[in-house]
């Protein structure tokens, strides 16, 4: 029924989410509440589009927004001046050797004055998928320290991601560079950026139906895939050395 959100139970199964077509047109996107950040149902989800956003004091609120904010791995605009930073600033660029630290960064009230939907919970609950494998930092340092990056979970041939950080001017636009260049060597197809805002616009991502972005999840996530980091030894793109172990 339009007009209404399915409420779940911890006790549900993980694939008991509605179907996507009967999220909410307002709020845009809210399908369902409750249930809870088990990587079960974290990936059940991811497999249908359906991404966790609440705030404190919120229950967990589930959402597939139409339309979707998408990047193709291959259509990022680098900038002149972006690629001025990668290659003069003293850059360097590493995957999950720090994925504590920049889930941390990306739930930092310092950095998000206006606040952060990243909880304890939640950052308890992505750290949980990176051990097993399925979510992944990437980091941008400057002189061993830490300065920018993101992360996300990844499934098949697609990159779902979550959040970035930057302390320094283009920190977080060279870990999306990264991110990219990994992608296209690993044979992923595209990037679900979410929701739109004008910085991810300005750096190639763009709005498709939610139709066509269901479609595309259809064909490409349950693509082969093997869980895992993405180690010194696994690298495609890059391949800097990690500070130490993760």
């Amino acid at each position: 029924m339009r007009g209404s959100i399915v409420w779940l139970s911890e006790h549900d199964s993980p694939d008991a989410f509605p179907p996507v077509d009967r999220a909410l047109v307002e709020p845009d996107g809210l399908l369902a509440a409750g249930g809870d950040l088990s990587p079960t149902r974290l990936l059940a989800a991811y497999r249908r589009g359906i991404f966790p956003w609440y705030s404190r004091g919120q229950p967990i609120l589930w959402w597939c927004p139409d339309p979707r904010a998408v990047l193709m791995p291959d259509q990022l605009k680098v900038s002149r001046s972006l690629l001025k930073s990668s290659r003069n600033r003293g850059f360097v660029t590493r995957i999950d050797t720090a994925f504590r630290d920049v889930v941390r960064a990306c739930g930092s009230s310092e950095l998000r004055p206006g606040g952060t939907w990243l909880s304890p919970e939640m950052r308890a609950a992505y750290i949980k998928l990176h051990k097993q494998g399925f979510a992944h930092s990437v980091e941008t340092w400057l002189d061993d320290r830490l300065v920018g990056g993101l992360y996300g979970v990844a499934l098949g041939g697609m990159f779902f991601g979550e959040s970035m950080f930057s302390m320094e001017r283009d920190a977080s636009k060279v870990a999306l560079k990264r991110l990219c260049e990994e992608l296209i060597c690993r044979g992923f197809h595209m990037i679900d950026c979410q929701m739109s805002t004008p910085h991810l616009m300005s750096l190639g991502a763009k709005m498709i139906p939610r139709g066509e972005f269901t479609a595309v999840l259809g064909e490409h996530v349950g693509g082969p895939f093997q869980p895992g980091l993405w180690n010194e030894d696994t690298l495609l793109a890059g391949n800097e050395a990690p500070p130490g172990d993760v």
